[in-house]
């Protein structure tokens, strides 16, 4: 079954993550994606290990680089430049994450290509985006993270600021990217015209404050680190049982009903200052302490147990040998396994998308560099006396 956006070429120009983040889904949903690398080297995080595949190709590459074809092309060679115009003339997308103006030297930039291919769909992706001060900084996630707010609500409250466990600017980037990239696909079937799409880390962690950046916009004041809490919802937290921690998501003043009753205190829910949630969050230096002391004396399970009988939402952290262990991981296909031409078996994280009509297929696994080099030169009409020259002279 032809995926979703199956006949959609995508030349991808990007590493490390936050573009080939955007392209991997791009390719789960059917697309042809040709990645760009640089010989002999290829993309910076096949050398991020370990721990990595018997072939050097590191966890870190693999967990964004599923469903490409490998090509390996020095840019900076005229070559080089040309097989990426012919590569470009008939493709649909492309992404790239030099800095601004890195392409411009080469040819290779929007203007360039839009004239050989007008309906070009043509997605920059940068630390800091093509305009402002900052614009020829360069954009590494956990820098953003800092510069965005990000860092600054992160972490425990008598602590220094922290970065989230993953690289979310780059994730959340490349899924705005995506989402970019299919919005222009769509335009492009009205107007007929391709255009450039300029992201940014910066913008994307600044979006994905979401309420926190609302709170600032709306009541001024510089929100502050919380560790577990929340800045609008008490009690909205972990807590820590006899025997382990667990997470107590109570979203309304009936749950919070429920959740006084079960530590034998149901007149907390009636006091002025826990009634209702404004109320909560204005006492939460005193009302948290409260709940804290009373959790303790019973084990994790035994409150999860009650609290989940009585509607309240709830649950156990895990780590992330569990979080794979778990039966809802298995069910919903979100570890996956894949095997390369070689015969290398591989482990996955699986797409989360699911189409009724047009599911995820995966039909190739993260590729070894250049594995594709020859097919894709071939089917551009070069011979063999070509690619063997092209090689010869370093340029793939």
């Amino acid at each position: 079954m032809a995926g979703a956006l199956a006949g959609i070429k995508v030349l991808d120009l990007s590493r490390v993550l936050a573009g080939p983040w955007a392209s991997q889904l791009l390719a789960d949903l059917g697309a042809d994606v040709i990645k760009i690398e640089k010989p002999g080297s290829g993309d910076d995080t096949r050398q991020w290990a370990p721990p990595s595949l018997p072939d050097g190709r590191s966890a870190y590459y693999l967990c964004a680089n599923r469903g490409k074809r490998s090509l390996t092309v020095d840019i900076t060679q005229p070559a080089g430049q040309d097989i990426i115009r012919k590569l470009a003339a008939e493709s649909d997308v492309l992404l790239e994450n030099y800095k601004v103006g890195g392409l411009k030297k080469y040819g290779l930039d929007y203007d360039s290509l839009a004239a050989l291919n007008p309906r070009l769909v043509y997605c920059s992706v940068t630390g800091f985006g093509q305009t402002g001060p900052y614009a020829n900084l360069a954009g590494y996630d956990y820098i953003v993270q800092g510069m965005s707010g990000l860092m600054s609500i992160t972490g425990p409250a008598d602590g220094e600021p922290h970065k989230v466990g993953v690289a979310v600017s780059d994730l959340f980037t490349g899924l705005y990217a995506a989402n970019a990239v299919q919005a222009a696909l769509i335009a492009r079937e009205r107007s007929g015209a391709g255009q450039h799409i300029d992201m940014a880390l910066f913008d994307c962690s600044l979006a994905m404050l979401a309420n926190v950046a609302s709170n600032w916009l709306i009541g001024r004041s510089v929100p502050s680190r919380l560790g577990n809490g929340h800045a609008n919802i008490v009690p909205y937290q972990v807590f820590a049982a006899s025997d382990g921690h667990f997470i107590l998501a109570c979203g309304n003043d009936k749950q919070f009903a429920e959740v006084c009753r079960l530590i034998g205190q149901p007149q907390w829910a009636r006091d002025v200052r826990y009634a209702t949630n404004p109320q909560r969050v204005a006492n939460r230096a005193q009302l948290t302490p409260l709940l804290a002391m009373a959790f303790r004396h019973h084990g994790r399970d035994y409150w999860l147990d009650k609290l989940d009988k009585a509607g309240v939402p709830c649950g156990p952290i895990k780590d992330v040998a569990e979080a794979f262990a778990d039966p809802q991981t298995q069910a919903r296909g979100m570890e996956i396994e894949m095997r390369d031409a070689a015969g290398h078996e591989m482990p996955l994280v699986g797409c989360p998308i699911k189409l009724s009509g047009t599911p995820v297929e995966y039909n190739l696994a993260p590729p070894a560099l250049g594995e594709h080099t020859e097919q894709i030169l071939r089917a551009l009409g070069y011979a063999e006396t070509d690619i063997v020259a092209l090689r010869d002279s370093g340029t793939v």
